[in-house]
């Protein structure tokens, strides 16, 4: 697929049934307070996984001044433009971003239905053996 995709989510509630992802409006707000505070206020947040962390995958959010790539889905939620890429959307699918904020943590915290376990640190998880067709394996192999 050449062209990006634009999926524009502007109510998390009734998107819930279509969106392939979510943020929460409180995720949407931590973000743009942290993309001010790293010095780029217009930047977009990507979301993605890669192989890799002591459960096998590691969960990626990083703000980005760069058009969308080809593969993109390009959502917006709450005002906050963000970018998954296919690739990772099929580890994350159904999956909500939020923010949480506890004595010891304060940032993202994904809730993802094909997670089968994650590290003690919350970012790395594995993938339910089932939900992926063996897909796990293939991405897990890879560094």
């Amino acid at each position: 697929m050449s062209e990006v995709m634009h999926v524009v989510e502007q109510n998390p509630e009734s998107d819930r049934k279509t969106a392939r992802i979510l943020v929460t409006p409180e995720a949407a707000e931590f973000a743009k307070r942290k993309r001010e505070q790293l010095g780029k206020p217009d930047a977009v947040l990507r979301i993605g996984v890669k192989g890799g962390g002591c459960a096998g995958f590691a969960y990626v959010t990083e703000f980005t001044n760069d058009p969308p790539r080809s593969r993109d889905l390009v959502y917006e939620f709450s005002g906050l433009t963000v970018y998954v890429d296919n690739r990772s959307l099929k580890y994350l699918e159904g999956s909500v971003l939020r923010y949480e904020e506890t004595l010891m943590y304060q940032g993202f915290k994904f809730d993802n239905p094909l997670q089968e376990s994650s590290c003690g640190c919350g970012m790395t998880f594995s993938v339910k053996k089932d939900a992926l067709g063996g897909a796990g394996k293939q991405l897990r192999t890879q560094g």
